[in-house]
């Protein structure tokens, strides 16, 4: 009888073997837990008109997609603030951090988290920048501005580098053109989106230096909102340049006057960051 046993279990261990080898490994197994930091002003804090921030969707949302990929078990750590400036960022935001400054918040959470941050992303300087181009462009004012955030996005991206170590890759965001709306108006709307062009063309060279300090990847929206592409394009607006009809659509610029993305917009962003991820 014991021997007719033993025979049986033999013989059920064959059958089950297979099965159980048949099955599909974990593909998270063995992996730890990583973390994505989103920092910068309303953008990464996915704020809509009408709805206000969405920390977890917008860019950021979909970045985190991305990022799963490949890191399963990533997590998001958002720290951004709407209305943030590069001043405001290194200083007192509208926003409280127990550290004091946004950045102060960033370097404390990369401290104690060095070796698992995967990804940081930063936008940070169109709120510096925007207030020199309200109705009429103020070109000394812009130029000031500009300044102002190559000075202090180097010194922001400095500060995330040296608490980062190499291993972590820093995407920097530069900006679409939201001004592009007031082509719209008429002729002197359309000298407004003339000049606010080059206006971003400045705004996104400051960013692209300050990103190279710090070696650090640029994430170019700007091309991909088509920012200099005026090849007329027939629209509900009528016949208007692809760069002026791709902000009407992706962003809420020509519907509510509102310079922030919409869904499509943020989707948008989300893929030109996913596009440079390592």
């Amino acid at each position: 009888m014991r021997r007719l046993l033993t025979l049986v279990i033999a013989c059920l261990a064959v059958l089950v073997t297979p099965a159980a080898a048949s099955a599909k490994p974990d593909p998270s197994a063995g992996r730890a837990t990583s973390w994505y930091l989103a920092l910068g002003d309303s953008l990464a804090a996915g704020y809509q008109p009408g709805v206000g921030d969405d920390r977890t969707g917008g860019y950021v949302g979909g970045v985190l997609s991305a990022l799963q990929e490949s890191a399963p078990k990533a997590k998001l750590r958002n720290l951004s603030c709407s209305g943030a400036t590069t001043t405001s960022m290194l200083g007192v935001d509208r926003c409280t951090y127990e550290q004091g400054s946004q950045v102060d918040a960033a370097v404390a959470f990369l401290a104690a988290h060095k070796t698992k941050v995967d990804l940081v992303t930063i936008d940070i300087g169109a709120n510096d920048v925007t207030p020199c181009a309200r109705g009429t462009v103020d070109v000394a004012c812009a130029i000031g501005a500009v300044g102002t955030v190559e000075r202090n996005l180097t010194t922001i991206l400095g500060r995330l580098r040296a608490a980062t170590g190499p291993q972590t890759q820093i995407v920097v965001l530069n900006y679409y053109n939201p001004f592009l709306a007031a082509w719209l108006t008429g002729p002197a709307g359309q000298q407004v989106a003339a000049l606010t062009t080059q206006l971003q063309a400045m705004l996104n060279g400051a960013v692209a230096r300050s990103a190279t300090s710090a070696d650090a990847d640029v994430a170019d929206v700007a091309t991909a909102f088509r920012s200099t592409n005026t090849t007329p394009v027939a629209t509900a607006y009528g016949t208007i340049p692809t760069n002026v009809a791709t902000i009407c659509a992706w962003t809420w610029m020509c519907s509510r006057n509102d310079i922030h993305a919409n869904d499509t917009g943020y989707a948008v962003l989300a893929d030109v960051v996913a596009g440079r991820l390592d």
